[in-house]
């Protein structure tokens, strides 16, 4: 279910956490499975979510997204109350999910939720394991960007 990946599928997006790329130096890249309900996967098919304040955390051996937010369609069910942020499971392998609770609980990694999306009809979400980036990696990569973006624009011209 869950497996390394390299892109996140174009049209299939629901969902992008731009602001982890620019706090965090993303290292590695999993897929996860989410346990979701029927609710949130109508409003997920909307278009219905947000990543951005949202985190992955491991409690007792399993991972857990929690502050992502899935708005409710006005006609969701009458007979349940929607929680829009409440914490849901990821499915990740066994052997996945041990190596990454080494490399958060060791080495200071941390899980960090960078894109929402479909695949076989079934919601994803790429995990990234990140490091976290200091106010000075922030200012370097901006100015790379804006270096390369000058150039481009030279070469353009000329």
């Amino acid at each position: 279910m869950s497996k390394k990946q390299k892109n996140t599928g174009g049209g299939n997006t629901i969902a992008l956490n731009k602001k982890a790329r620019h706090d965090y130096f993303i290292e590695d890249r999993y897929e996860a499975g989410l346990s979701l309900e029927g609710w949130e996967v109508k409003s997920l098919r909307a278009g219905r979510a947000q990543l951005s304040e949202s985190y992955v955390l491991i409690k007792k051996g399993e991972a857990w997204l929690l502050g992502a937010h899935i708005t409710p369609l006005p006609t969701a069910s009458t007979h349940i109350s929607p929680d829009p942020t409440r914490t849901r499971k990821l499915l990740l392998h066994s052997e996945e999910l041990s190596k990454l609770i080494g490399l958060v609980e060791r080495r200071g990694y941390t899980l960090v939720p960078l894109a929402l999306y479909w695949k076989r009809g079934r919601a994803k979400l790429e995990v990234g394991l990140a490091k976290g980036k200091k106010a000075h990696d922030k200012r370097a990569v901006e100015k790379e960007r804006d270096w390369q973006r000058e150039k481009a624009r030279t070469l353009k011209i000329h």
